[in-house]
């Protein structure tokens, strides 16, 4: 075989694709679609609750395209980091959307499951073992913080998939994935080179959005061959040039040209980018270079307490010049009035948006103050109700505060939603970032399958 062909249909399960795309893909005859169904970036409450980010009816949309055509053209699905975040409960919400798709259209196929949570007490041996060592900036961790942590999933690479492949699976529905493992996994298995697959994956996870104009709703097709690989977008209203694929490689990467996964990182310090027509755009010279031993990145949660926000706007040019000082003040009488009562642990903030309110993490930032502010008064205790009590003090108390200067006597802040406060629910944060070392990396992520007759 001289060239894989790989259809990207969209950036992440449920973002959806226009049929005249998908239909151009299908007409180059590729052979794997394959897809990437999630992400850390919506944060850890998605991972620690168990529940999807993308909605049932958008993934389903996706699949009874997608699932249809490639059994059709005799082709497989791969899909990784099924339901969002890959643990148990979110591999069960796509395998319930697949078993429904299988149903109603009374299809015959192959599908294999693969798992990558893990057990609390699987990590717990593993670590008194010594296989778990910390990615910066997470530090150590012990028994306890696996104990209190509520999920923990693994980022499988390329050799699970390949293993359902060989094993003739026809769709692959998969936990916590890699992302480019999704793409490389075939081209992996027929001898292709692992480098460029595995750059040819970092890009076409994203689908179109490294063309221009870039677009999470679109698809991308990459073209594997020997010694290089060529990509494009297939609708006409878009374009790859050298600059947004080169731009893409960066993605999510703080080295330029060194992308670190499972195993191995790819080297891009020889990398070279050509265009080679108005819209397609040809990668070669990357490289794999595998690490002594093999890793694989967990990732877990735990939970923290429960969350209620109060989002309100300040027009008041006076307020706004004093709104660091007014914000100290309503946190300072906020903690005095629950000290009285006990209640000390709880975290209360306030985001000001206009005025740093992206940036305000990071020190000596240029100031750039609005003509009017949105604050989120943010509340996170450990019950509810506690969280409710604590920023609606915080909001009515800001909301009469007064500072010098102040003309009216009247409310300081303008409330765009009534109920005023949002009660957010479960709080989330990440627990566990570190990486664990493994003999086999095929052997953690457990494999099991399901024939499919007539939709059955």
């Amino acid at each position: 075989m001289e060239e894989i062909r790989i259809l990207s249909p969209t950036a992440i399960l449920g973002y959806g694709f226009p049929m005249d795309s998908f239909i151009e893909g299908m007409k180059r005859k590729p052979h794997v679609i394959a897809v990437d169904a999630g992400s850390t970036d919506p944060g850890p409450y998605y991972l620690g609750a168990g529940i999807s980010f993308t909605d049932k009816n958008s993934v389903k949309r996706d699949l009874e395209i997608m699932i249809p055509a490639a059994l059709e053209a005799k082709i497989p699905v791969i899909i990784g980091t099924a339901g969002g975040c890959g643990g148990r409960p979110h591999v069960e919400f796509n395998l319930e959307i697949i078993k429904e798709i299988a149903k109603e259209k009374g299809l015959n196929f192959k599908l294999a499951v693969i798992q990558s949570e893990f057990e609390k007490e699987d990590i717990k041996e593993k670590l008194a073992q010594g296989l778990i060592s910390p990615l910066f900036p997470a530090k150590e961790i012990t028994e306890q913080d696996v104990e209190d942590t509520v999920r923990i999933v693994a980022q499988m690479g390329e050799e699970p998939f390949i293993k359902a492949l060989e094993e003739g699976a026809d769709v692959i529905l998969a936990g916590r994935s890699y992302d480019p493992s999704v793409f490389s996994a075939l081209a992996i298995k027929e001898g292709f080179d692992k480098g460029l697959a595995i750059h040819l994956g970092k890009i076409l996870e994203c689908a179109a959005i490294a063309a221009l104009p870039g677009s999470g709703s679109d698809c991308m097709f990459g073209y594997l061959q020997k010694d290089c690989f060529i990509l494009e977008p297939l609708s006409p209203l878009r374009k790859c040039t050298t600059l947004s694929v080169a731009a893409h490689t960066l993605y999510e990467k703080t080295n330029p040209y060194i992308l670190p996964g499972p195993g191995g990182a790819i080297n891009l310090h020889e990398s070279k980018f050509e265009q080679i027509s108005d819209n397609m755009v040809k990668v070669s010279g990357s490289k794999f270079v595998p690490t002594e031993e093999y890793f694989v990145k967990l990732e877990g949660v735990r939970k923290v307490g429960y969350r209620t926000i109060s989002c309100a706007a300040v027009k008041d040019p006076i307020m706004i010049s004093k709104i660091d000082e007014i914000a100290q003040s309503v946190k300072d009488r906020v903690i005095n009035n629950f000290e009285h009562y006990g209640i000390t642990d709880f975290f209360l903030d306030f985001k000001i948006y206009g005025k740093n309110g992206v940036m305000a993490m990071f020190d000596n930032i240029e100031e750039s103050v609005g003509h009017e502010l949105l604050i989120i008064i943010e509340a996170v205790a450990d019950t509810q109700e506690k969280a409710n009590t604590i920023c609606g003090f915080a909001r009515s108390t800001m909301l009469h505060f007064g500072y010098e200067g102040r003309i009216s006597t009247a409310g300081n802040l303008a409330f765009p939603f009534s109920p005023s406060d949002c009660k957010v629910g479960e709080v989330y944060e990440f627990s566990v970032y570190h990486l664990l070392k493994v003999d086999d990396p095929a052997a953690l992520f457990p494999i099991s399958y399901i024939d499919f007759k007539e939709g059955k």
